[in-house]
């Protein structure tokens, strides 16, 4: 039986849009075995996946568990190797391996870091692009392509949605969390995931525009509308301000979640306003509808499969990576007139 391997260990959201590969290779390799090479952290977002065989944990920052790895799965033969990640210790570790053929990056006799041909479309957009970071900043821009499509048409398969199977206890325990604060299903939930963990600032909508979207929501509403406040274990300040500026009709979801619990929550929403994180790849693995906004990061990556909006920024550094981008243009009026759009197309459905 045959076997492929993919290796990607990169950010949570990243990991979880990149299961979209799944169904593709799946098809085009019927009866293989797929395995995958991911952070620690990671795991739980492809642990129940049916179509993975396996997942191995790897942290790329500690020489002795790439060794093992490399020690372990050297010999084993492989008929794909899928190489996403741009680090030094897995480029390393998928130039060990015994493929039939490797896609992606890798490390060449010499030490350099390459990626393969096929995989340009890609890579040329990121840090290892043979067109230098300038270029690549452009491409990125110009890019008008998610990355689905990207990786399907690079991998020669057809596209996929990504998939996030969530065990039964953390469904119980959403439904728990729902009759315990008596959330309606007949007045809308909106999500508010406006965080976005430390090292992006401007992907954050402020405290401030946050509170002022949901009193414009209410207020659009006739204050039939609850708001779930969802962040990660760093944003508990920052939630707490934002519970505090919306006052009774806001839920605290908490900070410090498992992943699949965490998952469970966001699919108590209607909708779900959010960054550009792991809660917008969850809404669409999960099916919930979204409201997305977008300032250093880009938007034409993200592939949304009809269940959402995007807000872009207008800012002329938009889609620059830049830590501290203007996202003064996403404002709480673009906000909620996307959100009354996509809670009027969900009453529909």
């Amino acid at each position: 039986m045959s076997e492929i391997l993919i290796i990607k260990t990169a950010a949570l959201g990243d990991v979880l849009r990149t299961t979209s590969i799944l169904p593709g290779l799946a098809a085009r390799h019927e009866g293989a075995r797929i395995l995958w090479i991911t952070a620690p952290a990671a795991v739980d977002l492809l642990r129940t996946h049916p179509l993975l065989t396996g997942v191995i944990a790897l942290d790329p920052k500690i020489p002795s568990e790439v060794n093992q790895a490399i020690d372990a799965l050297s010999e084993r033969p492989f008929e794909r190797v899928i190489s996403l990640d741009d680090e030094r210790p897995l480029c390393c570790l998928a130039s060990s391996l015994n493929t039939e053929s490797l896609h992606g990056a890798y490390a060449r006799v010499n030490g350099s870091l390459a990626y393969t041909s096929d995989t340009a479309p890609w890579f040329d957009m990121g840090l290892l692009s043979v067109h230098g970071k300038a270029r690549a900043d452009e491409l990125k821009i110009e890019n008008t392509l998610s990355q689905p499509a990207i990786y399907a048409a690079m991998l020669g398969i057809e596209p996929g949605k990504p998939e996030l199977h969530v065990p039964r206890a953390s469904t119980a325990r959403a439904l728990a969390f729902s009759g315990h604060h008596k959330i309606d299903a007949g007045v809308p939930l909106i999500g508010l995931n406006t965080g976005a963990g430390g090292r992006w600032l401007s992907k954050q909508l402020p405290v401030e525009r946050t509170i002022a979207l949901a009193r414009l929501l209410t207020r659009e509403l006739k204050g039939k509308v609850r708001f779930l406040v969802l962040g990660g274990e760093s944003e508990g300040p920052r939630n707490d301000a934002i519970l505090s500026g919306i006052g009774p009709s806001a839920i605290d979801g908490g900070t410090k979640n498992s992943l699949f619990d965490f998952a469970a929550l966001v699919e108590l929403c209607d909708v779900l306003v959010t960054s550009d994180s792991l809660a917008l790849h969850m809404a669409i693995a999960r099916d919930v509808r979204s409201v997305s906004f977008y300032a250093p990061t880009s938007a034409a990556e993200i592939e949304l499969y009809g269940l959402g909006e995007k807000v872009v920024s207008t800012a002329p550094d938009y889609c620059s990576y830049k830590p501290d981008a203007d996202n003064s243009s996403i404002t709480p009026g673009r906000l909620a007139a996307a959100v009354l759009r996509q809670l009027a197309i969900a009453k529909r459905a």
